[in-house]
């Protein structure tokens, strides 16, 4: 286990990463009671579940959906930091860093959850990462944050409450145009009685949904964070994965050598470019076989190089100049090695797993309250509350599958908020509330990033 390395570190690096991984845990089950109101909500409101089964629920299926979700996202979380120029500078800017990233995340997470703003976590761990990244580069230079990688993500938290919002409308006219021998379900739920099976089957299992996809995409992204957190303090140990030698990396660099000559010798009209990225991968195999796994400088050069390699052969492949069986043969070498700086460590899945399955469990009382009352001037119905479920679970379902962060809040949030719109049109949403969320939404990535960067500038004094 990682900890076991914690003797490489002086004594005071030893306790500060002590208190980044707590602080880790910490905001990752903040984000549990702080979302935990998205999967729960409809349900409670809709007396489909007691509140205390309801969190237990979906505690346990935020747990699974973390244990059982892929690294697409974890590495989109780690893509959008300076990792290699983290690799490479003294200790105390890394710690600086880190302590300057999980402190603005948890204060405004903490601020949010207080005030009951359904306010997204992963806004603010992005922004938190942003700032922080940036404040970094003004002081050591470097490759500095990842823009295009914050672009991207950007574009995912900004479309993804907009496409449930509509979703949740268009879903609510199906409804009423296939629901008519069951108005019921239109109906606001009866202040004692539970509704009938078959509608409480329904909004627990868009419920179970919510919580497993929250956990696998909230999950994920924790896990990346921790990832940052250990490569900034154990270089040595996360550089690359430990569990692929730099022997069977130089095997794969190798395999590719051969199969990109074998094309050139053949007579591919791209010869030339085979053989140059031939001679690439050779030099790599070559560098590979000399790394020392025990020499920081040694292993980072080893990553860059591998992540540059990967990178012209990825295009090649993309472009043409790699075609045939000759680009299915490459395509396999080159995810073994994109295996060497792109892995997760079970022991951060399983803590990470934890920590969001128990923050679910508590704290959740505040925004579950603005989910079922405030949003809209109307109580939630049973229609409402599966539809705004269900828009929510496929949306970030999707977003998972193509390693893209988006905020389990808003997306929920806009979906309650268009099936208020579909049962009373805009005079039916509380204008407060939804003046609130979008100043949250707002604030959060430039309140954050300021947060993150004065934190640095801070720390740096003192590390």
């Amino acid at each position: 286990m990682a900890l076991g390395f914690i003797a490489d570190l002086s004594i005071n690096a030893s306790l500060l990463l002590v208190f980044c991984l707590l602080a880790v845990c910490f905001f990752e089950a903040i984000n549990g009671f702080h979302d935990t109101a998205n999967a729960v909500a409809t349900v409670i409101y809709t007396k489909t579940l007691p509140p205390v089964f309801a969190v237990i629920w979906a505690g346990i299926w935020n747990f699974l959906g973390a244990m059982l979700g892929g690294i697409a996202v974890a590495m989109g979380i780690v893509k959008l930091m300076p990792v290699n120029d983290l690799l490479s500078v003294p200790l105390g800017e890394n710690i600086a860093l880190v302590l300057s990233i999980l402190i603005s995340a948890i204060a405004w997470n903490l601020g949010t959850w207080y005030f009951g703003i359904p306010c997204s976590s992963s806004h603010t761990l992005i922004g938190s990462l942003l700032g922080g990244g940036f404040a970094f580069w003004t002081v050591n230079g470097g490759s500095g944050v990842n823009w295009k990688k914050a672009e991207e993500i950007g574009m995912s938290l900004l479309v993804s409450p907009l496409f449930g919002f509509s979703l949740a409308i268009l879903l609510m006219f199906i409804l009423r145009a296939t629901m008519k021998k069951n108005k019921m379900i239109f109906d606001e739920p009866h202040k004692k009685k539970a509704p009938p099976t078959w509608i409480r089957a329904i909004l627990i299992g868009t419920c179970t949904l919510v919580s497993y996809f929250h956990g696998n995409n909230d999950g994920q992204k924790g896990v990346g964070l921790l990832m940052v957190v250990m490569m900034a303090f154990l270089p040595l140990q996360f550089a690359l994965n430990p569990h692929l030698p730099p022997g069977d990396l130089a095997g794969a660099s190798r395999r590719i050598e051969a199969s990109l000559n074998a094309a050139a010798a053949n007579g591919d009209h791209n010869s030339q470019s085979l053989i140059a990225l031939a001679g690439k991968s050779g030099a790599l195999a070559a560098q590979l076989d000399t790394t020392d796994v025990k020499d920081r400088t040694e292993l980072v050069a080893a990553r860059k190089n591998i992540q540059g390699l990967n990178k012209n052969l990825e295009s090649s492949i993309k472009g043409g100049v790699i075609t045939g069986e000759t680009a299915k043969v490459v395509k396999a070498e080159v995810k073994t090695l994109a295996h060497s700086y792109e892995f997760r460590v079970t022991w951060i899945v399983l803590l990470i797993s934890l920590c969001l399955g128990v923050g679910t469990m508590i704290g959740w009382k505040r925004i579950v309250v603005t989910i079922g009352e405030k949003i809209g001037k109307s109580h939630l119905t049973y229609a409402q509350g599966a539809s705004a479920e269900l828009c929510a679970a496929a949306t970030i379902g999707v977003s998972s599958w193509f390693g893209l962060p988006v905020s389990t809040t808003h997306v929920l949030s806009s979906g309650v908020a268009g099936t208020m719109v579909a049962q009373g049109g805009v005079q039916n949403l509380r204008k407060k509330t939804i003046i609130n969320i979008a100043l949250a939404w707002l604030l959060t990535l430039p309140v954050t990033m300021l947060l993150s960067a004065i934190f640095f500038f801070l720390f740096r004094l003192f590390v």
